[in-house]
């Protein structure tokens, strides 16, 4: 697997201490119930180490196996529009196993969202296009599962869906910074 391709941007959703020495990226599926796992092992991550972690979020929606990837990735992102791209990461991934376009438009309407705009867009070729390029620089980073994640720009290839695979990956990401 490669680096990281492109390096964190503007362009990405950012969670946690953006000044860290630590940036941990994770191409999700909202769909992969992997990415559910690992959903509640990141915010624990979060919650525990937020000052020494910024965490990136990159959509990675596997069409083929899961079906409404995509268009809650769309959803997501059309959140995002109204700022509100980290409540409704969290909704879908708290109701992925019944995920349709009716569950996320009431999830947005549940948020506070304005519907007209998310709607407006939710059809919008911009937000779609995003979804697009965050896929494609999976593709360009090596990425052909989910959860895949990188740290530094490096892939994680120790995680195996236990907290202490990603706590061990920071402490040792931590001590090669120190040095």
């Amino acid at each position: 697997m490669s680096k990281l391709k492109p390096a964190v941007n503007d362009a990405d959703h950012h969670l946690g201490n953006m000044q860290a020495v630590m940036t941990l990226v994770e191409y999700g599926d909202f769909e992969c119930p992997h990415c559910g796992h690992a959903h509640s092992l990141i915010k624990r991550l979060l919650n525990e180490r937020s000052d020494n972690l910024h965490f990136v979020f990159r959509n990675f929606p596997l069409r083929q196996s899961h079906p409404h990837a995509y268009i809650a990735a769309v959803a997501a992102e059309a959140a995002a529009a109204q700022g509100k791209f980290w409540e409704m990461h969290d909704l879908i991934f708290e109701n992925q196993r019944r995920l349709s376009n009716t569950l996320l438009f009431s999830l947005a309407e549940q948020i506070g969202l304005n519907m007209v705009l998310f709607d407006d867009d939710f059809h919008r070729e911009e937000t779609r296009n995003k979804v697009e390029l965050d896929f494609e620089s999976g593709v360009r980073s090596g990425v052909n599962r989910t959860p895949t994640f990188f740290l530094n720009s490096t892939p994680v290839l120790t995680y195996d869906e236990s907290y202490e695979s990603l706590a061990n990956a920071l402490q040792l990401q931590s001590e090669l910074v120190d040095r």
